[in-house]
């Protein structure tokens, strides 16, 4: 994709939803944290089916810690790799007690520092929560990236660090949504829905599918 495909790819996802917001639930920037570490290697549904039940009991990493290991694992045993994510995740807690007084720091370093949180997940916070313009890349942006001709890379690194460089300013901060959605429910993995895509003009994917 060239510089005026890129541009008009981008205006066009933004013309049909210029704000796009994350599908999990949450409302403070800690139940941002906790969603989007439990929600490695599974579904933002599965994840909000949990939360919805957990954080009305426990929505600040003290009431967390209160819960207990066993506590928190009754709330989160229908997502997948839920032992060792709560593990992760009280870990994290006892962290952002013990030296952040219970905030969630606003810096990759601090991020990347807490238990069960690498440089995906601590991009999603950077941006949601504090308006960031970095690039948390899943499958479906991985996917969407290299088959688009967007930003194509062998690794997750690799997309994100030609997105930086590729992705206009003025849409840098919803790209990352944008691209999510658009590969979750447009762009699929099997069978992308070409007819239905309202950027596949600006798009070098050769094997387009046919209505």
């Amino acid at each position: 994709m060239n510089r005026q495909q890129i541009e008009l790819f981008f205006a066009t996802l933004k013309a049909a939803n210029p704000t796009p917001q994350t599908e999990l639930e949450y409302t403070t920037v800690f139940e941002l944290l906790a969603a989007v570490l439990l929600s490695a290697q599974a579904t933002d549904v599965s994840v909000n089916k949990a939360t919805r039940k957990l954080f009305p009991v426990a929505s600040t990493p003290q009431a967390i810690l209160d819960l207990g290991l066993e506590g928190l694992e009754s709330y989160i045993k229908t997502i997948g790799l839920y032992r060792s994510k709560a593990r992760h995740l009280m870990e994290t807690c006892r962290i952002l007690v013990e030296r952040h007084g219970g905030e969630v720091p606003s810096t990759r370093e601090a991020l990347e520092a807490l238990p069960g949180v690498g440089r995906k997940t601590a991009n999603v916070v950077l941006n949601v929560a504090f308006g960031q313009p970095t690039m948390a890349v899943d499958t479906h942006i991985f996917r969407v990236s290299n088959r688009t001709g967007l930003a194509p890379g062998k690794t997750p690194l690799a997309v994100e660090q030609q997105l930086e460089k590729r992705v206009p300013a003025a849409y840098a901060v919803d790209s990352h949504h944008w691209l999510i959605l658009h590969g979750r429910y447009v762009c699929l993995a099997r069978k992308p829905r070409c007819p239905q895509c309202a950027v596949s003009a600006y798009c070098d994917f050769k094997e387009k599918t046919r209505a």
